[in-house]
């Protein structure tokens, strides 16, 4: 993003400094809207689980497990199966691993990464 807003003042400097730095503020401003209107959500209501585009039935959620640092790594590296739903943002450390008991689904589980992973445990396990 700043190398963006960068790219904005080399290229209205020549027309003066002034013009470049609001070019530069402006595109950071548009840049950090698109990036928080593209964060995906995670949503759990009475009766649906939903993280970013894809809900399912709640009562089709298994186990709940939250981990951080080297585990999170690991769930996201060395023990990820290849059939899991992600929905990972590299920036965010902590991740869910939501367990799908859905017969006629192939997927595994759900690993999202989230800020509050405590939270999402415990509006689960409700």
């Amino acid at each position: 993003m700043v190398g963006l807003s960068a790219a904005g003042i080399l290229m209205f400097a020549p027309i003066s400094i002034t013009a470049g730095i609001i070019a530069a503020l402006v595109l950071f401003a548009i840049m950090t809207t698109m990036l928080l209107l593209s964060t995906p959500a995670i949503v759990v209501d009475r009766d649906t689980v939903q993280v970013g585009r894809a809900s399912i039935q709640r009562e089709f959620v298994g186990a709940v497990t939250a981990f951080r640092k080297e585990e999170a790594t690991a769930e996201r590296g060395i023990r990820l199966n290849g059939l899991a739903f992600m929905c990972l943002r590299g920036w965010i450390d902590p991740v869910v691993r939501i367990e799908i008991t859905d017969p006629a689904d192939r997927t595994p589980y759900w690993l999202t990464s989230t800020r509050r992973p405590e939270e999402l445990l415990a509006a689960l396990s409700k």
